[in-house]
């Protein structure tokens, strides 16, 4: 079992392994590993309020409160009740459902206390593993990207995915 929790100052190190995980650079616009003290430094201002800050992070972690993971709100827009969802886990927790249970939690916390009618994801055409986590859990693909990474030498497709709650 697991649950969503905000950052706190005691995930400095959790937080310095998961952002200095190469695997996941690929969709961000990461090109060199995060100093801890950065880190130190938006950890003190993750706690503004998601309509000041128009985003935020819930560290993922298991019942006794050992982080794995991170699930990310961004441009969040109050009025027109949308935000975009993005999730990171340690390699280590990866492929145990972890990710499906966390974005479960996420989808009804936005539903009942933020009042959101969708939430969208941006993916990796060639992502299969993400693409069948949020196809999972009710996003669609509605939308291609093109070219829209540059990695290694090569362009790939960014696919945009929606779940409208109806």
């Amino acid at each position: 079992m697991i649950k969503l929790r905000a950052l706190e100052p005691e995930d400095i190190d959790f937080l310095y392994q998961l952002e200095n995980e190469e695997s996941l650079w690929e969709v961000s616009e990461t090109q060199l590993p995060f100093a801890k003290h950065l880190l130190q430094d938006y950890i003190q201002h993750a706690h503004q309020d998601i309509y000041e800050a128009k985003q935020y992070r819930y560290v993922i972690v298991f019942e006794e409160g050992t982080p794995m993971g991170c699930v990310d709100l961004y441009d969040f827009s109050p009025k027109h009740r949308r935000a975009a969802v993005g999730i990171a886990l340690l390699p280590v927790y990866r492929g145990k459902g972890y990710a499906k249970e966390a974005l479960q939690q996420l989808i009804a916390h936005t539903q009942q206390y933020l009042d959101l009618h969708q939430l969208i994801a941006y993916i990796p055409a060639d992502n299969e593993v993400s693409i069948r986590l949020f196809e999972g859990v009710g996003f669609s693909c509605s939308g291609v990207q093109k070219d829209w990474l540059y990695s290694q030498g090569v362009y790939k497709d960014m696919l945009l995915y929606q779940n409208i709650f109806r």
